[in-house]
């Protein structure tokens, strides 16, 4: 370099790119010189990438520095567990450098053969101290494009899919801030309507804003998107909460459209593993809803429309088996987006019957959702009200809930009428049953205190309420009945007038008439008698008749 510069008073030589920087130059000197130096796992990287750059070579002098350098890489870095991991993890600053030099591919695949467990869970090779959970620890401190490289060389190797996922996950939650849950679980996760009178509950402030900048969010994307590439195929490789996880951070980050279709196909596809807490993802356009209720529809979609089962597993379709399941967890969602002002009733309506009707068994979960969103929506009209309540099969109802949907002001009355002659058709079947099975009938509930001693005490604690509402109703009912039928005796009576009306008024005319042919006779008769002609003599009893 000194000769090239072609100056004669040449005082700095500057290595700018020299890899490695100052400490290894000083290393690569001390070498020249004579001096002893140590090589250690964290330097030999840079000492090696030093002197290809120096093109200390065995032409110039034999045992050079890159021959001693590449024989510790070989003979003492690859046989160590933690050396791999120090050498792979100083490549990081010695790009191209060291993936030229093939360290990165010699480390990861030293690694992987390291990590890989055999049938009987033992690791293979030299590392007897690595062990499934260290190892998922050890190599999170690595940088994205060089864990891809361990994960591509541990799947060739043989590692089991769920390994590999447990590395995912485990580095995944380490490098994406977001991977860390900001919505809380709710009451009543597991799709349960147990707690009806819900209050009035604030909706989980949902994280809108993005407080990454520009470049974490680009290096957080180009994390993600690797991720998502390097998943095993196998459904349970990976759990649907992480992958529910990840596709709120591949949203918030603003990853490959593709890549996000294919994270939501597989988080759809083992939906009944999610909880509620996985599924509020917020929706990150401003204007829209608080939770992204578009994406959970997708999700559903690609849950009901996935494909065979593997035929290595059991010959029941797990999809049947898990539809009561995904219809509680709908059914749990529905009633924590309802509070949501901006939600329209076409959303809510297209969620709830997304699932086949078969799928509850029980609406009281979707009950809880409905009454929830129509406490957030008052200003519904009448029309929408029975639209929103048609979603649900009062014969589908549990006793607790009927007690409450009875006395329900926010119901349509009738709908709380159908709930009220539902469980009247519930409580009329157990008793034929119970008929049928014992000749000798006792009734199954004498009286109402047996009623309450034998009922659970939730249904105990309102059923005093319940019974007020349903006694007003059958007032209500009596009330209208005592007014049609004084309305009905009202109108025979008015029948009965307008008949006599008539038939008086056909007699007057008769009798009229009768009264002109009398007259007439008379009137002829005396003219007769003027006239001469003999009188005719009227019989009696036509006189009587005309008197």
């Amino acid at each position: 370099m000194v000769y090239e510069s072609r100056e004669t008073e040449l005082r700095k030589v500057s290595l700018n790119e020299l890899p490695g920087g100052p400490e290894a130059f000083e290393l690569a000197a001390k070498f020249c010189y004579g001096v002893t130096i140590d090589l250690t796992a964290r330097s030999i990287a840079a000492l090696r990438c030093a002197a290809e750059h120096l093109e200390m070579t065995e032409d110039l002098e034999e045992g050079n520095l890159i021959v001693k350098t590449e024989a510790f890489i070989n003979y003492v870095v690859l046989s160590s567990w933690e050396d791999s991991l120090l050498v792979l993890k100083s490549c990081e600053e010695l790009s191209p450098w060291a993936e030229n030099l093939q360290i990165v591919r010699r480390c990861s695949e030293s690694i992987a053969w390291k990590a890989c467990v055999d049938s009987t869970g033992k690791p293979k090779g030299s590392a007897p101290n690595t062990s499934p959970d260290r190892w998922c620890e050890d190599v999170s401190v690595l940088r994205i494009d060089h864990f891809v490289r361990v994960i591509t060389a541990v799947k060739a190797k043989g590692m089991k899919h769920e390994l590999v996922g447990d590395g995912i996950m485990h580095y995944a939650m380490k490098s994406l801030p977001g991977m860390m849950k900001d919505v809380s679980p709710s009451p009543g996760e597991d799709g349960s309507a147990s707690k009806w009178n819900c209050g009035p509950c604030a909706i989980t402030a949902a994280k809108r804003d993005d407080p990454c900048s520009s470049l974490e969010r680009k290096d957080q994307g180009t994390i993600v998107e690797s991720l998502i590439s390097i998943i095993p195929p196998q459904n349970d490789s990976v759990s649907c909460s992480f992958l529910l996880q990840l596709l709120r951070v591949a949203n918030m980050v603003n990853v490959s459209p593709a890549l996000v279709i294919e994270l939501e196909k597989r988080a759809g596809m083992q939906l009944e593993k999610a909880t509620l807490s996985d599924l509020l993802i917020p929706c990150y356009n401003k204007n829209g809803t608080m939770y992204d209720v578009d994406l959970c529809q997708r999700l559903l979609e690609h849950f009901l429309i996935q494909g065979p089962i593997d035929v290595s597993g059991p010959l029941t379709n797990p999809v049947v088996n898990a539809k009561p399941i995904v219809a509680r967890l709908v059914d749990s969602y529905l009633a924590e987006v309802s509070r949501d002002e901006n939600l329209s009733l076409t959303k809510f309506q297209a969620l709830a019957l997304a699932l086949p009707g078969s799928a509850r068994s029980c609406d009281d979960g979707l009950y809880c959702a409905i009454d929830s969103y129509l406490k957030a929506h008052p200003m519904l009209s009448e029309y929408e009200r029975m639209r929103l309540c048609r979603l649900m099969d009062c014969q589908k109802l549990s006793m607790e809930a009927c007690a409450h949907a009875a006395q329900n002001e926010r119901l349509p009355v009738r709908v709380a009428i159908q709930v009220i002659l539902s469980e009247q058709i519930k409580l009329n079947n157990a008793l034929a049953n119970a008929s049928s099975r014992d000749h000798h009938y006792q009734p199954v509930i004498p009286n109402t205190k047996t009623l309450l001693e034998e009922t659970p005490q939730s249904f105990q604690d309102g059923w005093e309420n319940t019974k007020k509402g349903i006694s007003a109703l059958k007032f209500d009912l009596e009330t209208v009945k005592t007014k049609y039928l004084e309305l009905q005796h009202d109108m025979e009576g008015l029948q009965q007038q307008f008949d006599k009306v008539i038939d008086f008024k056909h007699k007057s005319a008769w009798s009229s008439s009768w009264k002109k042919l009398i007259k007439m006779t008379k009137i002829t008769t005396i003219e007769k008698a003027r006239s001469g002609s003999p009188a005719i003599k009227t019989p009696k009893r036509w006189r009587n008749s005309v008197s």
